[in-house]
């Protein structure tokens, strides 16, 4: 009697659950549901506990000895859920580390949609971060990716929550933040993200977007995780912003799909501002060619977004992870607007707003839309122009530094003001030269001066310049040839 009591009083509580999951989320676009299959998606926990699971239709837990060590007594770092490859630690796949799902697309123009969006975050946002998450694959292979906005793509993005018809239900805020399906299975293409998650972009906060949406994409192109240290398809979650691929994922990419098809030899035509589009270019005031990086001393150099931007003459070079973007240099001015023509240093804030110098006038900038400027130094409390380097110091991006004439104040963003109009001398920073042109400091804490061709690294421990330096900027930043009377 007990027995039948308590089964009568669990129906009620039953039919609740069904009733519930009708009210959210609104039904999905009309294309048909296809069966899934359970060994080939990917999931991303956060939290505490230990990400990587046996799969539901798998009896047995993951192999102990598939789990990267953790700190001794300690929680284990949060990772991707997804299994890692039977062999994924052993020793015979040191010198192949990425390893892939086994399947591939057949073809290398591919097409996604967003089908939903989460709720932190603007449309334009999550569009702007789903191509750029795609543009990390694409930069490097011969793929490309076309957002469409109707229809079925060949990847599916979706924000959703809790059970959303694919069997692998998200469990609210923690847990599961995503999963995703490999090519060459019933759902290829489809990657799911959990709505009730905080999403951010470049904010530790919350679960960085660009971060998971580039790791996921790996998987929707066919590869599974990796052993290689730093590598974004490594198993365990790990903010790090922006995001970039290692050499590790750059080879497994490419053993995929190739490398990136061969520029055209010839220059294209200069094209003038054609009717209706909003051009910051002016294409009389156009230098015919950009500087060679190899061959100039550079007029600023400004750590922006986590990326390295090297300024001259009006055109900007753009690093990220040491590696020359595509489509760089560029006019600086397609993403300033308004930006003088050359700036003398330049710099962000720890609000994100961007800071570019020119002669006796600053300019401030909120991504790239212009919010002060031209202003006058005096302003800011300087009596003395022009600045000739900026440099951002300290992991909270509090201290700030101007450099001029062998002096240096000490600025406040917040405040927008100097210490004091009396300058310090630039001995304090020792074995750095007493005049520089450019600064910026590095996402491991260290400084670097520019002057002219050469470069000084600066210890943030032994507060000195590190041994073996003045180096030279070209062949360290931009792979140029070692001139025959190198400089030691």
């Amino acid at each position: 009697m007990a027995r039948a009591a308590r089964l009568r009083g669990a129906a009620p509580r039953a039919l609740l659950l069904p009733l519930l999951l009708l009210l959210w989320p609104p039904p999905l676009l009309a294309w048909a549901p296809r069966p899934l299959d359970t060994h080939r998606r990917h999931l991303v926990r956060r939290g505490p506990q230990a990400w990587h699971e046996a799969p539901p239709s798998s009896l047995a837990p993951a192999p102990a000895a598939q789990e990267a060590p953790g700190p001794a007594g300690g929680p284990r770092p949060p990772r991707c859920g997804v299994p890692d490859p039977p062999d994924g630690l052993n020793a015979r796949n040191r010198q192949k580390r990425f390893v892939l799902s086994g399947g591939r697309w057949e073809k290398t123009d591919l097409t996604y949609r967003i089908l939903r969006y989460p709720w932190q975050l603007v449309r334009e946002q999550v569009q702007r971060t789903m191509a750029e998450a795609l543009k990390l694959w694409s930069e490097v292979t011969p793929l490309t990716f076309t957002e469409v906005h109707e229809g079925r793509a060949d990847i599916m993005i979706d924000f959703t929550r809790y059970w959303h018809g694919d069997d692998l239900p998200f469990d609210g805020p923690g847990g599961v933040l995503a999963h995703a399906f490999f090519p060459k299975t019933n759902r290829e293409g489809d990657v799911h993200f959990d709505y009730d998650e905080t999403w951010t972009i470049g904010d530790n906060q919350g679960t960085d977007l660009l971060l998971v949406a580039a790791h996921e994409f790996g998987h929707i192109l066919g590869l599974q995780h990796t052993t290689a240290a730093k590598a974004l398809m490594a198993p365990f979650y790990t903010f790090g912003y922006p995001p970039s691929l290692s050499p590790d994922d750059r080879r497994g990419i490419q053993h995929l799909y190739g490398r990136p098809r061969p520029a055209p030899s010839s220059r294209p035509p200069t094209l003038g501002p054609q009717a209706g589009v909003d051009t910051n270019e002016i294409a009389p005031l156009e230098p015919e060619a950009p500087p060679d990086a190899c061959e100039v001393s550079f007029d600023a150099v400004a750590t922006i977004r986590g990326e390295l931007f090297f300024f001259k003459a009006g055109f900007v070079w753009r690093l990220r992870g040491g590696q020359l973007q595509p489509g760089y240099p560029a006019l600086a001015s397609r993403h300033w607007r308004g930006l003088p023509n050359p700036v003398d240093a330049a710099f962000e804030d720890a609000q994100g707003h961007i800071w570019f110098f020119q002669g006796a006038q600053y300019w401030m900038y909120d991504g790239e839309k212009p919010v002060v400027g031209p202003a006058p130094l005096s302003e800011l409390g300087l009596l003395w122009s022009p600045v000739h380097a900026a440099l951002v110091w300290g992991s909270g991006k509090n201290k700030i530094y101007f450099f001029r004439n062998g002096y240096y104040w000490r600025f406040h963003s917040g405040t927008r003001r100097v210490n004091s109009q009396v300058p310090r001398r630039a001995t304090d920073w020792r074995g750095v030269p007493s005049e520089v042109d450019a600064a910026f400091q590095d996402a491991d804490g260290y400084a670097y001066f520019l002057r002219g061709r050469l470069y000084w690294k600066f210890d943030p421990v032994k507060v000195k310049v590190l041994e073996g330096f003045p180096r030279r900027v070209g062949p360290d930043f931009f792979g140029c040839a070692e001139p025959a009377n190198t400089f030691h």
